[in-house]
């Protein structure tokens, strides 16, 4: 049945390592990955001597047999390997590769006084990061409730790369704070899978106004700020590598 050589019998497992020294690493990388078909009889009693007869790695096949001398008779197993290991490609988007890159900001105009030093940290973050003010457009709504249905609309345009949508819903004696940070989260989410845009969650969740002021350039950081690196990031990502 198959099965991987590092599943052989440790003792023909070193053999074959140590046949294999000459051999590169990556041909020892298609020999690991390589599938077989062994037949060779188990017994606690038999296993005595394994000597490996022949490595041989051509292209893209691995072939290996031994033969094992078992208390009167001997028996034969052979490793046929497919399917070469492949380099692992590993894409993610870059913070330097901003040039032409397009960016919508969408934010929520209540609790303004946090909302404004969030999209004033974006804003810095994006200058500081190579992207052109003409490359940025700010869409002003009421509030973090309505951020959604203006993403998805920024999005499907075709005008933007990525959508940044900031606002700021801080806990009250009812309970609407939970209707609106549920309601918010999701209509972000639904608008980067409807759009095909990346749309990113920077919305604050925070239970009183000195936790969102903390947020927002405070002793906590600015979230806005952060916001616009995963912006500039997967705006690349979409840009250069899934397109």
């Amino acid at each position: 049945m198959p099965f991987e050589i590092f599943n052989l019998p440790a003792q023909i497992r070193h053999s074959c390592l140590n046949m294999a020294s000459s051999i590169s690493p990556l041909d020892l990388c298609l020999l690991h990955q390589s599938h077989a078909s062994l037949s060779l009889m188990h017994s606690p009693k038999l296993l005595l001597r394994q000597s490996v007869q022949s490595i041989s790695l051509r292209g893209q096949t691995a072939n290996l047999s031994f033969s094992s001398s078992l208390q009167g008779f001997s028996s034969h197993a052979s490793i046929k390997g497919h399917s070469p290991l492949l380099a692992v490609q590993h894409l993610t988007g870059s913070l330097t590769r901003s040039e032409g890159l397009r960016f919508a900001v969408v934010v929520a105009r209540f609790n303004e006084i946090v909302t404004k030093l969030l999209l004033e940290g974006a804003l810095d973050t994006f200058k500081k990061y190579s992207v052109k003010e003409e490359d940025i457009d700010v869409v002003w709504v009421p509030g973090s409730f309505e951020i959604g249905v203006a993403a998805q609309k920024l999005g499907k345009s075709g005008k933007y790369h990525c959508v940044l949508c900031i606002g700021a819903v801080i806990r009250g004696d009812t309970s609407h704070y939970d209707a609106v940070a549920n309601s918010t989260a999701s209509g972000v989410l639904s608008a980067g899978l409807s759009s095909g845009v990346p749309c990113i969650f920077g919305v604050l969740t925070c239970d009183d106004m000195d936790q969102a002021l903390n947020r927002a350039g405070g002793k906590a950081g600015n979230k806005g700020s952060e916001a616009a690196l995963t912006a500039i990031e997967m705006a690349s990502l979409f840009e250069h590598h899934l397109q």
